[in-house]
């Protein structure tokens, strides 16, 4: 029998779990009949609630269910590292433990797999259920990657997938350990496949993403797959260094024929605010690179898995 391996990174999901568990059994014999053996793997980032214990309980008293539990909270693509790393099975899909990835998809995704494809997408084909401002965000995220990036991400689409054991070996064997997971699962190519799904709600607990994770996770993609943003400072300062230049020919001209009258204060600060202003943003623009080169120099572990079970 073929294996199949769910990743499930969690933090503080207590109530989560065991009806996911419990959903999980209700359709295994779909799996079954198409000749898969499941193991479920989770991954416990450093949760501070009751998490560990649920999760220590289910993997003693089930033999296709595993558990990595994390030192500390090293984050969701840390998490979903390390389950791509520890995963057994010929196949491999993440999902998120809050139901939201549906379970009737996965059939369809090992249709798509038997078919030929390597990797089979779950693409959303509405954001109905979320908030005004996090469509607004995830829409100008995808349009905004794809034009700056040569790395092209499909839209709507998260980390439920599936993945051959070849992908995930390519991807477990890039080096870099500040890790933008959507980028470097689509990096590695290979034959894709899309289905299509209407994402449910939410069933136990609340998200742990909030906007300003949402947007740490946004700059962290951008940075990692383009080097745009630094690109446009060089552009951009040649134009205003042009507009200086002849500005600078404007005043030497009436100095030398008409005379200058005093320049006002009002419009002396606002250049210098200005400039003062987007010489900082280019500064962080810059930081924001130089960061992720120092944090990558120190070649630190990704995540440090305190116990396995």
């Amino acid at each position: 029998m073929k294996q199949l391996t769910l990743i499930i990174p969690v933090y503080n999901e207590e109530l989560s779990i065991p009806v996911f568990v419990k959903e999980f059994r209700e359709f295994y014999s779909e799996l079954q009949v198409k000749g898969y053996a499941t193991e479920l793997l989770f991954v416990d980032d450093g949760s501070k609630d009751n998490t560990c214990h649920v999760l220590t309980k289910l993997a003693q008293e089930n033999d296709d269910i595993s558990v990595l539990i994390f030192s500390r909270n090293f984050g969701k693509e840390a998490a979903l590292f390390a389950g791509l790393e520890n995963a057994k099975g010929s196949i491999v899909i993440p999902m998120d433990v809050d139901l939201q990835d549906p379970f009737d998809m996965i059939p369809l995704m090992i249709d798509e797999y038997e078919k030929g494809a390597d990797v089979v997408l779950a693409r959303r084909i509405n954001r109905s259920n979320d908030r005004f401002l996090k469509r607004f965000s995830a829409q100008w995220f995808y349009r905004l990657n794809n034009k700056m990036s040569s790395l092209k991400l499909e839209e709507n689409v998260g980390d439920f997938r599936l993945m051959t054991q070849q992908v995930v070996n390519e991807i477990i064997s890039l080096q870099e350990n500040q890790l933008f997971m959507k980028g470097l699962m689509s990096w590695v190519g290979f034959n894709t496949a899309i289905v299509d799904y209407v994402r449910p709600n939410r069933k136990e607990g609340k998200t742990k993403f909030n906007y300003r994770k949402l947007w740490n996770l946004a700059v962290q993609g951008i940075t990692s797959f383009s080097t745009l943003p630094l690109k446009v400072w060089t552009y951009f300062g040649s134009i205003i260094a042009f507009i200086s230049f002849l500005y600078g020919l404007k005043i030497i001209v009436e100095k030398l024929f008409f005379g200058i009258n005093a320049s006002g204060y009002a419009s002396l600060m606002v250049a210098i605010l200005f400039f003062g202003g987007v010489q900082l943003i280019g500064i962080g623009v810059l930081g924001e690179y130089l960061g992720r080169t120092y944090l990558e120099s120190k070649r630190r572990p990704k995540y440090i898995i305190k116990n396995k079970i």
